[in-house]
Formats: C-alpha cells, sequence, structure tokens
C-alpha cells in the first residue's frame, strides 16, 4: 500500500480503536468482532483506487466478446464467466454465493508487486480474470460476479478487516447480507462462505460499495 493510503487506515483504525477502547470498560468484547455497529457515509472520495475500478470497469464492459484475446484485460475467459452468470442467474442465494466464492478461489493468488510493480492496485473483474490478484482483487472480482447476476449492491460490502491471525495484517473480504440480515463472508482464504459471526480472527476496520462506506465499532 502506498503511504498515503496507510495513514488513511490508520486514522480510521485510531477512531474504531479509540471508540472501543472508552466502551470497554462499561461492555464486554463478543468472541466476533463482526458484532458490530455501523456509521455509513455517502462520498467516496476517500477511495480513489475503488472508484478507479469502478470507471475502469464500466468502460471495459462496453467491449465486445469478440475482441477477447486480442486487447488486454479482454481475455477469452470472460465467456466463461458469462455462462456462470446465466447458470446462476435465479439460483438461491445461498448457490450464487458459493459458486461464485467456488470459481474466484480458483484464481491463484498474485501479489501487487509481481502483477503491477507497486504495493496495492485494485483491479476489475475483468483484469482479474486475466491476470489473478490479491486479496481485494478477490473481493472486487467477486462483488461485480454477484452484481452481474442481481444482487443488490446495497446487501453487499467489501470490506477491510485486520487478520489477528497475521498480527493484525490489513486483508479484504466481501460480505454479503443473506435474507435473514446476516452477514456472509466471501474469503480468499477460507474456502467455504460462512457467516461473520463465526469468525474471529478477523477485525473489520471499513466497508465500501458503489454507493456508500462504513465504518465499524463494538456493538454496545
Amino acid at each position: 500500500m502506498n503511504s498515503n493510503y496507510r495513514i488513511f487506515l490508520l486514522l480510521i483504525f485510531s477512531v474504531v480503536s479509540f471508540i472501543g477502547l472508552c466502551s470497554s470498560q462499561a461492555f464486554a468484547y463478543p468472541n466476533s468482532y463482526f458484532n458490530m455497529q455501523e456509521s455509513v457515509f455517502d462520498d467516496l472520495k476517500p477511495f480513489p483506487k475503488w472508484t478507479g475500478v469502478m470507471e475502469r470497469f464500466s468502460s471495459q464492459q462496453d467491449i465486445s466478446d469478440d475482441e477477447c484475446g486480442s486487447i488486454r484485460y479482454h481475455p477469452c475467459v470472460i465467456k466463461e464467466w458469462k455462462d456462470l452468470l446465466d447458470k446462476l442467474k435465479g439460483e438461491s442465494l445461498a448457490e450464487q454465493l458459493n459458486s461464485v466464492n467456488n470459481w474466484a478461489n480458483k484464481y491463484p493468488y498474485i501479489v501487487d508487486q509481481l502483477n503491477w510493480g507497486m504495493n496495492d492496485y485494485w483491479e476489475t473483474a475483468y483484469e482479474f480474470m486475466e491476470i489473478s490478484g490479491d486479496c481485494e482483487d478477490y473481493a472486487i472480482t467477486k462483488y461485480y460476479t454477484l452484481r452481474a447476476i442481481g444482487v443488490p449492491a446495497d446487501r453487499m460490502r467489501i470490506m477491510i478487516v485486520q487478520d489477528l491471525n497475521l498480527g493484525g495484517i490489513i486483508h479484504a473480504i466481501l460480505g454479503v447480507y443473506d435474507d435473514e440480515n446476516n452477514i456472509m463472508i466471501l474469503d480468499n482464504q477460507i474456502k467455504t462462505v460462512i457467516p461473520a459471526m463465526k469468525i474471529y480472527h478477523y477485525r473489520p476496520i471499513y466497508g465500501v460499495n458503489e454507493d456508500n462506506w462504513w465504518t465499524y465499532r463494538p456493538n454496545m
């Protein structure tokens, strides 16, 4: 990640940590950090990597599939992806989540330094299908795949978390609210889709979709 992005994450985490410290005297923390309260915002300007993804994805969608393989980041595997989309439309949300998670997780994990020569680059689904990517690229690709089969944006968030099993390293996952308003997590590090409340080693920092972003704090 670049220095400005690290500073931005640090500011968010500091605010969330301060709220948590203030409340910890009166309230015991739950086992899962996903037992949380949210604050929502609608200005996406603090997330240029994400808004850049949205802009590039919109442009890449306009490229004809007949040009696949001849234009960078428009691989012919897109045709297989669209077959998957057609297959999953009309299926239950649980089936859609499981199928999309399994499909994306078959791609190999490749760090941004190898793909892009930088520490933190957010890929579109098209870029990911050509060269694979790292954690946020899996989450973004799953997000856009689910959007393409009709899952509303307001039910999904790309979530940036701390992985406490790895010393608090920053990680990205996709959270999707099911019909019972439970957050289901799609993660390249976990083979199966799992309820967020059954995850104990991730501490949410913020979430974002195409309309809003959220900060998280312990549920009081």
